[in-house]
């Protein structure tokens, strides 16, 4: 495994982070427990949950997926060897059945209770904002749209002095943002010039179909020292080319047919691409398309998800592979010709 630190931290993650939104859905909680007992044994010591897991999200398994990770700690008491990101949810009618989304002191005391509750432990490593209060183009959207009725106004400042109060009372240690923005992240980087606490990473979709980061965020990144969390590295599984067929049974397209925000025309063209590419060099795509996220210069650490052990085990061995300058030649190629075909 290889490792580096969140940003401004001295804290150690594995460059690979074990995700866990299919526990407590599509995973039990003794598949799940497996998952991590054999991430831990392979060097990954990062895990990433949030209170809305497991997905999609319903309110008889909300929070199930931090339930399954609490007792794996209880069980192993394991606790110190394990760095632990978390998430409060933002306003969306899919969590109107948690709260209503808004991140004032109330509701971030609750989620940070809540959460703490089910993963059976005093902190959080790392505690993020599931996405913005603010309505910008994430979740499918490349560009963003105005709307004039948006009733937000600008709280990033109280947002932040909400959250520096459960860092001083020992609850969680870092903060950071999921499915935001450069203006987003550039806001919360002048309030912390101002003397707040830093957001020091941010969890956004990046894979080969989906590069819209690479458009004015990865440049905050590396000059405002902010750590990407690229989470959804094989897009949904569309790049491990299992759907490029047929939609295998029990996948999770097939249980979930919402879930497709992957299988458009242009995302099969370009997996078709990447997926020659990869025969041609005698490496797998799953592990292709991992490699290229684990490397970019601005990824601290991939989120890699999986619902079996067969596929864990394959997305943690792509830190082993290191692409050569004539594959990354060829992946830009196809990207220049299909860009984002999936934002």
């Amino acid at each position: 495994m290889k490792y580096t630190t969140l940003p401004n931290t001295n804290i150690r993650v594995s460059k690979i982070c074990l995700g866990s939104m299919t526990w407590g859905e599509q995973n039990t909680e003794a598949e799940g427990h497996q998952q991590i007992d054999y991430a831990i044994d392979q060097g990954v010591n990062f895990i990433d949950t949030a209170e809305l897991y497991s997905v999609p999200s319903k309110k008889e398994t909300q929070g199930s997926t931090e339930k399954i990770i609490g007792t794996w700690l209880q069980k192993t008491g394991k606790r110190n060897d394990v760095v632990i990101a978390s998430k409060i949810v933002g306003p969306a009618p899919f969590t109107e059945h948690i709260r209503s989304g808004k991140f004032i002191k109330t509701e971030i005391e609750d989620a940070i209770h809540k959460s703490l509750q089910r993963l059976q432990t005093d902190y959080i490593d790392l505690y993020q904002l599931h996405w913005p209060e603010r309505q910008t183009n994430y979740f499918g959207k490349l560009g963003y749209t105005h709307d004039k009725d948006d009733a937000w106004t600008d709280n990033f400042a109280e947002v932040l002095h909400h959250l520096e109060g459960f860092i001083k009372a020992g609850k969680i240690r870092q903060i950071g943002v999921s499915n935001e923005t450069a203006y987003g992240v550039m806001r919360y980087v002048e309030e912390a010039r101002k003397g707040a606490s830093k957001m020091i990473t941010i969890q956004n979709p990046y894979n080969l179909l989906n590069r819209k980061d690479e458009i004015g965020l990865t440049e905050v990144l590396h000059r405002e020292n902010i750590g990407h969390l690229p989470y959804s590295p094989l897009g949904f599984g569309m790049l491990t080319g299992k759907y490029l067929e047929e939609i295998p049974k029990n996948s999770r397209v097939d249980l979930f047919p919402n879930y497709n925000r992957y299988m458009n025309e242009n995302s099969f063209k370009a997996t078709r691409a990447y997926n020659e590419i990869a025969k041609k060099h005698g490496i797998s795509l799953t592990q292709m398309a991992l490699a290229f996220v684990t490397d970019r210069p601005f990824v601290t650490s991939n989120i890699i998800g999986a619902t079996s052990l067969e596929q864990l085990k394959e997305n943690i061995d792509s830190i082993n592979l290191t692409l050569s300058d004539e594959v990354l030649k060829e992946i830009q190629a196809v990207h220049d010709n299909i860009p984002n075909p999936a934002p």
